[in-house]
């Protein structure tokens, strides 16, 4: 156990190698977890990459000081990934490759903002994974969870705003719009916290800048200047 705690305060300080083995040194306990799932409809093998996934999650939280065994505290973090995985699919069936595509996209993320401390942009994560964006964005819309056309994405005043009424009915969504929408999510969370509450409040609550003035304890002014500034670097970021 001893050395296994070297290997975790090892890997949470960045060292690789060390992830790696005990990530290694693991796989049979992944395995003794997804095997509790056979019979699902889904091959064990993809059940072992979700797992995994939970396996590294446990790595990157664990606390030395919680004095318990590491695989004690592992067991219901993987169990409780792949729940996620089957509770979340099966509404669409995805193709195999893009479900793969989407698991290592998962992956990836995770890893790269561990190691630099912030999400990786979409191409950033396509680089890593040696695919492009138009392929990566496709996986991972993908993998989404399907949303009710009736859930409430916002709520002011007591009257509910739908998804159903924020839908586009000009006309269809293509790949090229619905990779404009991924990068612009990226985008926006990238933005420093003031900056993406004042556009969100703008253009996804409807506020106007008194009113977000007034809730952020800014001057209207200073508002004006953050919405224009933000709209400056999407326009630059976007290229439109």
């Amino acid at each position: 156990m001893e050395n296994t705690l070297e290997l975790i305060v090892a890997s949470q300080n960045g060292d690789y190698a060390a992830r790696d083995r005990i990530v290694a040194e693991n796989t049979g306990l992944v395995w003794s977890v997804v095997k509790k799932f056979a019979g699902r409809g889904y091959e064990l093998e993809d059940l072992f990459q979700i797992g995994s996934i939970g396996l590294m999650k446990c790595i990157d939280k664990f606390d030395i000081s919680y004095g318990v065994k590491f695989s004690t505290y592992a067991v219901p973090m993987i169990m409780g990934e792949i729940k996620r995985f089957l509770r979340d699919d099966g509404i669409i069936k995805v193709s195999r490759p893009l479900k793969e595509m989407a698991m290592k996209a998962k992956y990836m993320q995770e890893s790269l903002q561990h190691a630099t401390g912030k999400p990786p942009t979409i191409s950033e994560l396509a680089e890593a994974l040696g695919t492009n964006v138009e392929e990566l964005a496709y996986a991972m819309d993908a993998g989404h969870e399907v949303e009710s056309l009736y859930a409430v994405v916002h709520q002011g005043d007591g009257s509910p705003v739908y998804l159903l009424d924020k839908l586009d009915t000009t006309g269809v969504d293509d790949g090229e719009r619905m990779i404009d929408k991924i990068a612009l999510r990226e985008i926006i969370r990238s933005l420093a916290p003031k900056e993406r509450q004042v556009i969100v409040m703008r253009y996804f609550q409807d506020k106007t800048q008194s009113q977000i003035a007034q809730a952020i304890g800014v001057s209207q002014v200073q508002v004006s200047r953050i919405e224009k500034r933000v709209l400056n670097t999407l326009r630059a970021k976007l290229e439109v």
